[in-house]
C-alpha cells in the first residue's frame, strides 16, 4: 500500500510514504501514481462576483453550468432571491464580504475595516451570513487596506472559524494576510490566480479565460475571478463551450486547501515483510472534535504489534524495518511523460536511506 500526501506541485516536497511490499513492487505502485496524476484534468475554476444587484446578467450567470461560483453582496437587494436559485441549481454560493480599501471609493453598508474591533467584525459577519443563505465561503469585495492588515484578518478568520466557511483571497493587493490569519485559526482558504475581466471587453475578457487555461495546465489548478457585465457574460456564453478536454471546470470548494490549526509530527517511513499482517489496535482513543472546522479526520494506521518470542518449530515474521523519511526534489521546470517518470525513479534510488535495502534486495 503506497500512501501519498498532496503537495503543490513542482516544488520541493517531503512525502512520507508507508510501505507494505518490497521496493520493486513499491516502484511500481509510485510510477503509476505518478502516470495517473499526469494524465488527470487541470481544474479552472470560475467566480462570478457582485451578484444580488443585476437581475438580467445574474440570470444570464445561473444559466451556465453549475460549476461556476457565485459571490453575492450581503446588502443586495436580490441576494437571498439569487442565493436560494444558485442552491437548488447545486452551485457553490460564497458571501462577497465588503473590505475596506486604500483608495477612496463609495463603501456599500457594513464594509470591514482594520480598526474595528473583534466583536464588530463578528457581528458584521453573522449579518452577512443570515442575508447569503446556503454559502459555502467568503471572498472579499475591493478590501486592499483591509486584506493587507494582519490584525484586521484575524479578526474576520477568528468569526469564520466559528461558521464553517472557508475564504476566498480575491488578491486585491500584493502583500495580502488573508492566508497568513486563515493558517493560523485553521480556515479552508485559497486565493484568485487571475482577474477575467479588469476591463470590460468581451475581447479582453476572452483572452484572460485563455490564460486562466493556460495557467492551471501550468499549476494544476486556477481560480479565475470576473464580473456580471455584459461583455464578461457574452464571453464566458461564448468560452465555456470551447474549453479543452484536458481542463475540468469545477466548483472553487474543490480548490480549497485545509488549514490544520495544529500539525503532528510525521511518523518515520516504515517497511513490513511481505507475508506479515498488522496487528488490530487494541483500543482507540475517541476523537474530541473541536468547534473550528478543521480538516476531515483521517483514520489512523492500524498499529503494528510487537513479534512475541518464537515458539519452538515456528518460524516468526521479521520485524518492521525502520527506515526513515524519503526525500523526493520535483524539479521547477515542468516534465512531462517519461521524463518525469525517469526524474522521480532516480531521485529514489538516489537516497540514502533506500540505498541499502535496494542494494539488499538486488543480491537476494
Amino acid at each position: 500500500m503506497v500512501r501519498q500526501i498532496a503537495e503543490p506541485r513542482h516544488q520541493n516536497v517531503r512525502k512520507i510514504i508507508m510501505l507494505k511490499c518490497s521496493p520493486i513492487k513499491f516502484l511500481t505502485s509510485l510510477l503509476l501514481i505518478v502516470i495517473c496524476s499526469q494524465a488527470s484534468a487541470a481544474k479552472l475554476a470560475i467566480v462570478i462576483d457582485d451578484f444580488g444587484y443585476r437581475a438580467k446578467e445574474d440570470n444570464q450567470i445561473l444559466a451556465m453550468p453549475a460549476a461556476i461560483s457565485i459571490a453575492i453582496l450581503p446588502n443586495s437587494p436580490h441576494g437571498i432571491e439569487v442565493a436560494t436559485q444558485a442552491y437548488q441549481q447545486g452551485r457553490d454560493i460564497l458571501i462577497h464580504m465588503p473590505m475596506k480599501p486604500l483608495s477612496k471609493q463609495p463603501l456599500e453598508k457594513d464594509t470591514l475595516t482594520p480598526s474595528m474591533s473583534a466583536e464588530d467584525v463578528d457581528r458584521i459577519i453573522k449579518n452577512a451570513i443570515s442575508r447569503v443563505p446556503h454559502a459555502k465561503g467568503m471572498n472579499n469585495h475591493m478590501g486592499s487596506e483591509m486584506t493587507s492588515s494582519l490584525s484586521g484578518m484575524r479578526n474576520v478568520m477568528r468569526s469564520l472559524s466559528q461558521s464553517n466557511l472557508f475564504f476566498l483571497d480575491s488578491v486585491t493587493i500584493g502583500n495580502t494576510q488573508a492566508q497568513n490569519a486563515a493558517k493560523e485559526f485553521g480556515v479552508p482558504s485559497t486565493k484568485r490566480n487571475i482577474f477575467i475581466d479588469n476591463h470590460q471587453s468581451e475581447e479582453e475578457t476572452r483572452a484572460q479565460l485563455n490564460k486562466a487555461i493556460s495557467y492551471a495546465r501550468k499549476h494544476g489548478s486556477a481560480v479565475a475571478i470576473g464580473h456580471p457585465h455584459p461583455s464578461t457574460v457574452r464571453a464566458l456564453q461564448k468560452f465555456i463551450p470551447l474549453i479543452p478536454a484536458d481542463v475540468e471546470l469545477v466548483p472553487v470548494s474543490t480548490l480549497v486547501n485545509n488549514q490544520p490549526t495544529t500539525t503532528e509530527p510525521r511518523k518515520p517511513l516504515r517497511m513490513q515483510p511481505e507475508g506479515m499482517k498488522p496487528a488490530k489496535p487494541e483500543s482507540q482513543t475517541p476523537v474530541q472534535l473541536d468547534t473550528k472546522p478543521v480538516e476531515p479526520i483521517k483514520p489512523t494506521e492500524p498499529a503494528i504489534s510487537e513479534p512475541t518470542a518464537p515458539e519452538s518449530g515456528i518460524n516468526q515474521p521479521e520485524q518492521p524495518v525502520e527506515i526513515g523519511v524519503c526525500d523526493i526534489e520535483v524539479p521547477q521546470t515542468r516534465l512531462q511523460g517519461i521524463e518525469f517518470l525517469m526524474s522521480v525513479v532516480e531521485a529514489i534510488y538516489q537516497d540514502k536511506t533506500l540505498q541499502p535495502l535496494l542494494s539488499e534486495k538486488k543480491s537476494s
